[in-house]
């Protein structure tokens, strides 16, 4: 156990996957994040310390600069905020990242177009016209059936975007269920008038 593990607690220590490489510049103070699905540098406030043998990032509370007494009670904040980052941009670049959508409802379904650059979303919900959604490069599109939807990508918060923009077009209602739902979504339905 060396001087990094005593001084700090497991929650300020990154572990790497073996298929991502990490390049720090303390002198850029920048962090490059390569893997088999892209890359991502992240620009940093605090000092880093990298172990290449034990494939361990560790975050330090230190910083670059002189600061005053106040700025100090800020390197926490900073200090989770990098923490949180670099473990999203490592599963970002490590691991495809998908979203699964449910049309539940009768006659609700959805049809992928492929067009010369894009693709196109056709959705049935159950409106007097079809809603059109232009997909763009950066994700990829998939149906196993007209009322499933597989969203695939490598950005988290791209990905999460536009099934929260699809979700926004039928809400799921209280009362019978019927919407677009995420995988795991469960509904309490309510209890409707008895007469």
């Amino acid at each position: 156990m060396n001087w990094f593990d005593k001084k700090l607690s497991k929650k300020y220590i990154i572990n790497i996957p073996k298929n991502v490489s990490v390049i720090y510049s303390e002198n850029h103070k920048m962090i490059i994040l390569i893997g088999p699905f892209g890359k991502r540098i992240l620009k940093l406030k605090t000092r880093v310390f990298l172990n290449s043998f034990k494939n361990k990032i560790y975050i330090s509370k230190s910083s670059f600069l002189n600061m005053s007494s106040n700025e100090k009670k800020k390197l926490r904040i900073i200090q989770g905020t990098l923490i949180s980052l670099t473990k999203q941009s490592i599963l970002e670049i490590s691991t495809i990242i998908y979203q699964k959508l449910n049309l539940v409802g009768v006659g609700y379904r959805v049809f992928l177009f492929n067009l010369l650059s894009f693709q196109i979303l056709r959705l049935k919900l159950g409106y007097s016209h079809e809603i059109f959604f232009k997909l763009n490069n950066k994700t990829q599109f998939f149906c196993f059936k007209t009322t499933i939807l597989f969203i695939f990508g490598n950005t988290y918060q791209l990905i999460n975007e536009i099934s929260s923009k699809l979700r926004s077009y039928k809400i799921p209602e209280p009362y019978k269920g019927k919407g677009i739902l995420y995988e795991n979504e469960f509904i309490v339905l309510k209890k409707g008038k008895k007469i």
